[in-house]
Protein backbone atom coordinates (compact mmCIF):
# COMPACT_ATOMS: atom_id res chain seq x y z
CA UNK A 1 0.00 0.00 0.00
CA UNK A 2 1.18 3.18 -1.39
CA UNK A 3 1.35 6.09 1.98
CA UNK A 4 2.53 8.96 -0.15
CA UNK A 5 -0.57 9.95 -1.77
CA UNK A 6 -0.61 13.35 -2.47
CA UNK A 7 -2.76 15.68 -0.42
CA UNK A 8 -4.81 16.90 -3.57
CA UNK A 9 -6.00 13.02 -3.35
CA UNK A 10 -7.72 13.68 -0.50
CA UNK A 11 -9.15 16.83 -0.91
CA UNK A 12 -10.76 15.15 -3.88
CA UNK A 13 -12.23 12.46 -1.88
CA UNK A 14 -13.15 15.07 0.82
CA UNK A 15 -14.98 17.09 -1.54
CA UNK A 16 -16.81 14.06 -3.29
CA UNK A 17 -17.96 12.91 0.00
CA UNK A 18 -19.12 15.92 1.66
CA UNK A 19 -21.17 16.78 -1.67
CA UNK A 20 -22.10 13.22 -2.88
CA UNK A 21 -21.28 14.24 -6.20
CA UNK A 22 -18.42 14.44 -8.52
CA UNK A 23 -20.15 17.28 -10.33
CA UNK A 24 -20.15 19.33 -7.58
CA UNK A 25 -16.75 18.22 -6.05
CA UNK A 26 -15.35 19.30 -10.27
CA UNK A 27 -17.13 22.43 -9.17
CA UNK A 28 -15.53 23.50 -5.88
CA UNK A 29 -11.84 22.51 -6.51
CA UNK A 30 -11.99 23.84 -10.62
CA UNK A 31 -11.55 21.11 -11.84
CA UNK A 32 -12.89 18.65 -14.27
CA UNK A 33 -15.18 15.39 -13.35
CA UNK A 34 -12.79 12.90 -15.74
CA UNK A 35 -10.08 14.53 -12.86
CA UNK A 36 -12.42 14.19 -10.34
CA UNK A 37 -12.80 10.88 -11.40
CA UNK A 38 -9.65 9.66 -11.87
CA UNK A 39 -8.51 11.44 -8.29
CA UNK A 40 -10.45 8.70 -6.54
CA UNK A 41 -9.63 5.97 -8.71
CA UNK A 42 -5.55 6.39 -7.69
CA UNK A 43 -6.81 6.82 -3.93
CA UNK A 44 -9.01 3.98 -4.22
CA UNK A 45 -6.06 1.78 -6.35
CA UNK A 46 -3.75 3.03 -3.69
CA UNK A 47 -5.41 1.38 -0.61
CA UNK A 48 -6.86 -1.42 -2.46
CA UNK A 49 -10.29 -0.33 -1.38
CA UNK A 50 -13.37 0.85 -2.70
CA UNK A 51 -14.19 4.10 -1.01
CA UNK A 52 -17.52 4.94 -3.32
CA UNK A 53 -20.51 3.47 -4.65
CA UNK A 54 -21.75 5.00 -7.50
CA UNK A 55 -25.81 5.83 -8.14
CA UNK A 56 -28.17 7.83 -10.08
CA UNK A 57 -27.71 10.53 -7.64
CA UNK A 58 -24.08 10.77 -7.85
CA UNK A 59 -21.85 9.27 -4.74
CA UNK A 60 -22.02 7.76 -1.61
CA UNK A 61 -19.46 6.41 0.79
CA UNK A 62 -19.01 2.57 1.56
CA UNK A 63 -18.44 1.64 5.28
CA UNK A 64 -14.16 2.10 4.37
CA UNK A 65 -14.82 5.32 2.98
CA UNK A 66 -16.92 6.57 5.59
CA UNK A 67 -13.75 6.02 8.09
CA UNK A 68 -11.46 7.66 5.72
CA UNK A 69 -13.84 10.50 5.49
CA UNK A 70 -13.98 10.58 9.53
CA UNK A 71 -9.98 11.08 9.79
CA UNK A 72 -9.93 13.23 6.40
CA UNK A 73 -12.84 15.65 7.36
CA UNK A 74 -10.96 16.41 10.44
CA UNK A 75 -7.68 17.21 8.62
CA UNK A 76 -9.23 19.92 6.58
CA UNK A 77 -11.27 21.23 9.60
CA UNK A 78 -7.80 21.48 10.91
CA UNK A 79 -6.36 23.30 7.73
CA UNK A 80 -8.98 25.43 7.07
CA UNK A 81 -8.84 26.77 10.73
CA UNK A 82 -4.76 26.89 10.06
CA UNK A 83 -5.53 29.30 6.92
CA UNK A 84 -8.16 31.65 8.42
CA UNK A 85 -5.48 31.95 11.54
CA UNK A 86 -2.75 32.76 8.77
CA UNK A 87 -5.00 35.01 7.13
CA UNK A 88 -6.00 36.88 10.45
CA UNK A 89 -1.96 37.31 11.73
CA UNK A 90 -1.13 38.95 8.23
CA UNK A 91 -4.15 41.20 8.77
CA UNK A 92 -3.07 41.71 12.28
CA UNK A 93 -6.60 41.00 13.74
CA UNK A 94 -4.76 39.00 16.55
CA UNK A 95 -1.84 37.17 17.35
CA UNK A 96 1.14 39.49 19.88
CA UNK A 97 3.62 41.99 19.63
CA UNK A 98 6.70 40.99 21.98
CA UNK A 99 8.87 44.18 22.74
CA UNK A 100 11.88 44.47 24.98
CA UNK A 101 13.30 47.72 26.30
CA UNK A 102 14.18 49.74 29.53
CA UNK A 103 11.67 51.56 32.00
CA UNK A 104 12.36 54.46 30.85
CA UNK A 105 12.69 54.06 27.42
CA UNK A 106 8.95 52.32 26.73
CA UNK A 107 7.56 55.47 29.56
CA UNK A 108 9.13 58.30 27.79
CA UNK A 109 9.54 57.10 24.08
CA UNK A 110 7.95 53.89 23.12
CA UNK A 111 4.20 54.46 25.14
CA UNK A 112 2.73 56.56 22.43
CA UNK A 113 3.81 54.46 19.52
CA UNK A 114 2.17 51.37 21.73
CA UNK A 115 -1.11 53.42 22.04
CA UNK A 116 -1.18 54.16 18.15
CA UNK A 117 -0.58 50.50 17.31
CA UNK A 118 -3.12 49.25 19.84
CA UNK A 119 -5.61 51.31 18.56
CA UNK A 120 -5.20 50.08 14.98
CA UNK A 121 -4.77 46.34 15.66
CA UNK A 122 -6.83 46.00 19.36
CA UNK A 123 -6.39 42.19 18.26
CA UNK A 124 -2.68 42.02 18.79
CA UNK A 125 -1.39 41.47 22.85
CA UNK A 126 1.00 43.26 23.90
CA UNK A 127 3.79 41.67 26.06
CA UNK A 128 6.68 44.04 27.44
CA UNK A 129 9.78 42.60 28.66
CA UNK A 130 11.30 45.60 30.98
CA UNK A 131 15.93 44.96 31.33
CA UNK A 132 18.89 47.36 30.95
CA UNK A 133 20.76 46.49 26.69
CA UNK A 134 22.80 44.00 27.90
CA UNK A 135 19.38 41.74 29.58
CA UNK A 136 17.29 42.95 25.98
CA UNK A 137 19.73 41.79 24.18
CA UNK A 138 19.71 38.42 25.83
CA UNK A 139 15.75 38.30 25.48
CA UNK A 140 16.04 38.37 21.85
CA UNK A 141 18.68 36.02 21.10
CA UNK A 142 16.85 33.49 23.48
CA UNK A 143 13.71 33.81 21.55
CA UNK A 144 11.96 35.90 24.47
CA UNK A 145 11.17 38.90 22.21
CA UNK A 146 10.59 40.16 18.68
CA UNK A 147 12.57 43.41 19.05
CA UNK A 148 14.15 45.72 21.46
CA UNK A 149 14.40 49.44 21.61
CA UNK A 150 17.83 49.96 23.17
CA UNK A 151 20.46 52.52 23.35
CA UNK A 152 23.39 52.12 20.32
CA UNK A 153 26.03 51.13 19.48
CA UNK A 154 25.46 47.59 19.78
CA UNK A 155 27.94 45.57 18.08
CA UNK A 156 26.99 41.99 17.46
CA UNK A 157 26.89 40.21 14.06
CA UNK A 158 24.07 38.65 15.19
CA UNK A 159 21.85 41.52 15.41
CA UNK A 160 20.67 44.58 13.36
CA UNK A 161 19.64 47.43 14.56
CA UNK A 162 17.61 50.25 13.12
CA UNK A 163 18.47 53.48 14.47
CA UNK A 164 15.00 55.08 15.68
CA UNK A 165 16.18 58.37 17.22
CA UNK A 166 18.33 60.81 19.13
CA UNK A 167 18.69 61.42 22.56
CA UNK A 168 20.79 64.10 25.02
CA UNK A 169 21.79 63.14 28.38
CA UNK A 170 22.53 65.68 30.68
CA UNK A 171 23.32 66.71 34.33
CA UNK A 172 20.65 68.04 36.22
CA UNK A 173 20.16 68.88 40.25
CA UNK A 174 17.99 70.51 42.33
CA UNK A 175 17.51 73.64 44.64
CA UNK A 176 19.92 72.58 47.17
CA UNK A 177 22.87 73.08 44.68
CA UNK A 178 21.14 76.28 43.30
CA UNK A 179 24.68 78.20 43.29
CA UNK A 180 25.90 76.40 40.30
CA UNK A 181 22.81 77.00 38.51
CA UNK A 182 24.23 79.65 36.08
CA UNK A 183 27.85 78.59 36.27
CA UNK A 184 29.75 76.60 33.65
CA UNK A 185 31.32 73.63 35.33
CA UNK A 186 34.65 71.47 34.04
CA UNK A 187 34.44 68.08 34.11
CA UNK A 188 36.68 68.19 36.92
CA UNK A 189 34.87 70.78 38.96
CA UNK A 190 31.67 68.37 38.72
CA UNK A 191 33.11 65.70 39.99
CA UNK A 192 33.62 67.77 43.36
CA UNK A 193 29.88 67.01 44.07
CA UNK A 194 27.81 64.20 45.41
CA UNK A 195 26.93 62.69 41.12
CA UNK A 196 23.92 60.07 40.82
CA UNK A 197 24.31 57.57 37.91
CA UNK A 198 22.27 54.56 36.71
CA UNK A 199 22.88 50.97 37.79
CA UNK A 200 26.94 49.75 35.98
CA UNK A 201 25.22 47.35 33.26
CA UNK A 202 23.04 50.07 31.40
CA UNK A 203 24.37 51.69 28.23
CA UNK A 204 23.85 55.31 29.18
CA UNK A 205 26.36 54.72 32.82
CA UNK A 206 28.72 53.01 30.01
CA UNK A 207 28.56 55.95 27.56
CA UNK A 208 28.96 58.53 30.61
CA UNK A 209 32.37 56.46 31.84
CA UNK A 210 33.58 56.06 28.86
CA UNK A 211 33.43 60.30 28.15
CA UNK A 212 34.93 61.28 31.49
CA UNK A 213 37.82 58.61 30.45
CA UNK A 214 38.55 60.36 27.21
CA UNK A 215 39.02 63.40 28.95
CA UNK A 216 41.68 61.26 31.68
CA UNK A 217 38.61 61.16 34.79
CA UNK A 218 37.24 58.57 36.65
CA UNK A 219 33.40 59.29 37.61
CA UNK A 220 32.65 57.19 40.98
CA UNK A 221 29.21 58.01 41.65
CA UNK A 222 28.15 58.38 45.14
CA UNK A 223 24.64 56.87 44.74
CA UNK A 224 23.52 54.42 42.15
CA UNK A 225 20.24 53.28 41.23
CA UNK A 226 17.95 51.39 39.26
CA UNK A 227 15.50 53.46 37.71
CA UNK A 228 15.76 56.62 35.89
CA UNK A 229 12.62 57.71 38.16
CA UNK A 230 15.21 57.42 41.46
CA UNK A 231 17.35 59.26 39.46
CA UNK A 232 14.56 62.27 38.74
CA UNK A 233 13.76 62.50 42.38
CA UNK A 234 16.64 61.97 44.49
CA UNK A 235 18.16 64.65 42.01
CA UNK A 236 14.94 67.05 42.92
CA UNK A 237 15.62 66.15 47.22
CA UNK A 238 19.29 67.43 46.67
CA UNK A 239 20.80 64.00 47.50
CA UNK A 240 23.16 64.78 44.51
CA UNK A 241 23.57 65.68 40.81
CA UNK A 242 21.77 63.17 38.35
CA UNK A 243 22.94 62.28 35.12
CA UNK A 244 19.72 61.72 32.85
CA UNK A 245 18.42 62.38 29.82
CA UNK A 246 17.29 65.82 29.10
CA UNK A 247 13.56 64.36 27.43
CA UNK A 248 12.87 62.39 30.35
CA UNK A 249 13.13 65.86 32.83
CA UNK A 250 11.78 67.91 30.48
CA UNK A 251 8.66 68.69 32.93
CA UNK A 252 11.03 68.84 35.65
CA UNK A 253 13.29 71.63 33.78
CA UNK A 254 10.71 73.18 32.95
CA UNK A 255 8.75 73.42 36.07
CA UNK A 256 11.77 74.68 37.79
CA UNK A 257 12.29 71.84 40.02
CA UNK A 258 15.66 70.41 38.83
CA UNK A 259 18.09 72.71 36.39
CA UNK A 260 20.52 71.53 33.92
CA UNK A 261 24.20 71.63 35.01
CA UNK A 262 25.83 73.43 32.16
CA UNK A 263 29.23 71.74 31.19
CA UNK A 264 32.51 73.76 29.38
CA UNK A 265 32.29 70.05 26.80
CA UNK A 266 29.67 68.80 24.67
CA UNK A 267 28.54 65.61 25.99
CA UNK A 268 27.76 64.32 22.83
CA UNK A 269 23.50 62.42 21.77
CA UNK A 270 22.89 59.10 22.26
CA UNK A 271 21.13 57.33 19.56
CA UNK A 272 18.43 55.07 20.30
CA UNK A 273 17.58 52.46 18.10
CA UNK A 274 15.18 49.32 17.08
CA UNK A 275 16.69 45.81 17.41
CA UNK A 276 15.77 42.39 15.84
CA UNK A 277 17.99 39.56 14.96
CA UNK A 278 19.54 39.27 11.65
CA UNK A 279 18.22 36.82 8.94
CA UNK A 280 15.40 36.19 10.81
CA UNK A 281 11.57 36.82 9.46
CA UNK A 282 9.56 39.36 11.53
CA UNK A 283 6.10 38.84 12.49
CA UNK A 284 3.43 40.98 10.85
CA UNK A 285 3.00 42.62 13.92
CA UNK A 286 6.55 43.75 14.49
CA UNK A 287 6.97 44.60 11.46
CA UNK A 288 3.89 46.80 11.54
CA UNK A 289 5.34 48.07 14.87
CA UNK A 290 8.90 49.11 13.44
CA UNK A 291 7.03 51.14 10.47
CA UNK A 292 4.95 52.84 12.74
CA UNK A 293 7.94 54.14 14.29
CA UNK A 294 10.60 55.10 11.95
Amino acid sequence: MSMTNNYELYKVFYWAAKTGSLTQAAKALYLTQPSVSHAIKQLEDSFGLILFYRNSKGVELTQEGSILYSYIEQSQILISTAEEKMAALKNLDNGELRIGGSDSLFKHYVLPYLEEFHEKHPGIKLHLNHGTTPEVITFLKEGRIDLGVVRMPIVDSQLEVRESFKLQDCFVAGARFAEIKNKVLSLESLLQYPVILFSRNSRARMAITEIFQNYGYTIKPEIEVGSVDLLIEFARRGLGISYVTREFVSKELEEGSLFEIRLDVPLPPSHVGIMTMRNMPLTSAASRFIELVR
